[in-house]
């Protein structure tokens, strides 16, 4: 029975969306990966080795999976090259199992600069990004001068186009005495180099999806960032520079409608987030250092300390919401071991009146918001590894399945819960495929 399935994270990222692909598609065949660039990153584990994908989709570590990059995505050449490098000295080959949007972006030196340049002159406003210059594409993308992966085979456009952006980003880079001018030439000479290299890769990714769903090929799609980062439905403007929701499927990889018969949301037993932004269920005590050493919550792509904090229920059931999410991964459950107390954020209420507050998101400030929690007592035991239910420590199963029934409200319940890094440290209540 054929079963193509959408892998969402529902926080600010960082939920362990790659190990859940990486276990997942052991029975699929394509992967996709439809929005974000190399500020992504992906971490799996397997047979103890730790491996951190930041393009290429994490179906790249089963060896019958095909992986594709949609147009949603933004490349740095370089970067993808070097990721294909570390694969291949790590025995994995790509050869004729990665292919390409023809209408993916490029990200170029000339977007990182900006990006820098713009963090720096913010300040402690910044949004907090990964200087990778992945905002600064997306708006080339929108203004529609961006350089895509055809333009590689069209020299004449593709220089045309080099020295019209360049001279533009030239002017607002020196004009700020931020770095010496772009040399339009030299960024062309570094991109037709890879002709050859990509030739084969490069595809017409709508047709390569509609041939796999008439021969009844399994098909994942891999979110990058976290739902909270969605451009538009996320904690603007702490947000990415795409689509992280449903929505980004469709319009980063040309996927029909009728494909999808599951969509499944990913989340830690906590939450965390990288970056600038509001947290209301933040925590900035020993606990919150805890969950930071514990959870190993520091960036795949920055190395970035991340923001730590209580599961927040209102924010996961709206996401769910807009998501049209029936089945959630609820993973890292065993960084909850050592803790006396742990709590959950299950609603909202005014600061001042504390009269609850219904939708958060039709505010307009957050500031004036406190989470309201319900308590629960630590289990004090050890979880990793554990991949049965009933094996869980009693005070373990009365937290997930809170979760689970706060989340059956909202048309969503616990399929799968992860116990460790590990690709078999799962716990199966429903399989995903």
């Amino acid at each position: 029975m054929r079963k193509n399935i959408v892998v969402l994270g529902l926080q600010w990222g960082d939920e362990g969306k790659g190990k859940i692909v990486d276990f997942i598609t052991q029975t699929a065949h394509y992967v996709v990966r439809y929005q974000g660039g190399h500020n992504a990153g992906h971490t799996i584990v397997v047979e103890n080795k730790k491996i951190i994908l930041h393009l290429i989709p994490s179906g790249i570590l089963n060896d019958h999976v095909t992986c594709i990059l949609g147009n949603g995505v933004v490349i740095s050449i370089q970067d993808l090259i070097n990721e294909i490098n570390m694969l291949s000295q790590l025995g994995i080959s790509i050869k004729n199992r990665l292919m390409i949007s023809q209408n993916c972006s490029l990200v170029l030196p000339y977007h990182v600069n900006m990006d820098i340049f713009r963090e720096h002159v913010l300040g402690v406003d910044c949004i907090g990004t990964t200087k990778k210059g992945i905002g600064p594409a997306y708006e080339d993308k929108i203004a529609r001068c961006s350089i895509k992966m055809y333009d590689l085979y069209d020299t004449t456009i593709l220089l045309k186009k080099l020295k019209f952006m360049i001279n533009d980003y030239n002017k607002k880079l020196i004009n700020n005495n931020t770095c010496d001018q772009i040399n339009h030439q030299i960024i062309f000479n570094s991109l037709i180099k890879y002709q050859d290299y990509f030739k084969d890769m490069i595809v017409d990714v709508p047709s390569i999806l509609e041939s796999a769903y008439q021969n009844k090929k399994n098909i994942v799609f891999e979110g990058a960032q976290g739902a909270l980062l969605d451009i538009d439905h996320g904690t603007y403007p702490y947000v990415t520079s795409s689509n992280t929701t449903i929505g980004g499927v469709f319009t980063g990889s040309g996927a029909n409608l009728k494909y999808i018969n599951k969509i499944i949301g990913v989340t830690k037993a906590y939450c965390t987030r990288v970056g600038s932004g509001p947290f209301l269920t933040e925590l900035k005590d020993d606990i919150g250092i805890y969950l930071c050493h514990k959870g190993k919550e520091f960036g795949s792509t920055t190395g970035r300390k991340r923001r730590t904090g209580w599961l927040d229920l209102v924010l996961l059931s709206r996401m769910i919401m807009i998501n049209s999410v029936t089945s959630i991964c609820l993973t890292k459950l065993d960084v909850l071991d050592d803790l006396l107390e742990i709590k959950l954020c299950i609603s909202y209420q005014d600061s001042y009146t504390l009269r609850k507050i219904k939708n958060p998101f039709s505010l307009f400030n957050l500031k004036n918001i406190l989470p309201v929690y319900k308590s629960f007592p630590g289990w004090r035991k050890n979880t990793v590894g554990v991949n049965k239910f009933d094996n869980l420590p009693n005070e373990a199963q009365d937290y997930v399945c809170y979760i689970n029934q706060y989340l059956k409200m909202f048309g969503a319940s616990i399929d799968v819960i992860s116990t460790g890094p590990g690709r078999f440290d799962t716990i199966i209540i429903h399989p995903l495929m």
